[in-house]
């Protein structure tokens, strides 16, 4: 399967959320055990939201609070971004700039539940 390249934007916060597994008594470790699981993507075929072949280019890790410590990790098409206010205004920010560098909505691929977040994105941007 090769399917056409996106770059995948993560609402760190957000994932984190949904699962009650004590993430709140320490942001920082719980954020950067995701990034640790996040390596794993860049370069990787992926079935999207939309039943797509897609090929992960890059991911762009949204952080914000007391997530903004994590560490960078050293990974090839993993990037850390950290929110300056909230991560949702970096993650609509990051999200526009990617589409419009792309050309193509179809290449970014957002992922949250937060539908407010998703109501901001780009026309036709991903949203899983």
């Amino acid at each position: 399967m090769t399917g056409i390249a996106v770059s995948v934007v993560v609402d760190v916060a957000n994932v984190m959320g949904s699962q009650p597994n004590g993430w709140w008594r320490d942001r920082v470790g719980a954020a950067q055990r995701l990034l640790g699981g996040l390596a794993g993507l860049p370069g990787r075929e992926l079935t999207g939201p939309a039943g797509t072949a897609l090929t992960v280019q890059q991911v762009i890790a949204v952080v914000e609070g007391r997530a903004r410590a994590v560490i960078d990790p050293d990974v090839a098409g993993l990037r850390v971004l950290r929110a300056e206010q909230d991560g949702d205004t970096a993650m609509v920010a990051e999200a526009k700039a990617l589409v419009a560098a792309a050309g193509d909505p179809a290449r970014v691929l957002v992922v949250t539940a937060d539908r407010g977040l998703r109501a901001r994105l780009p026309l036709d941007c991903g949203a899983a």
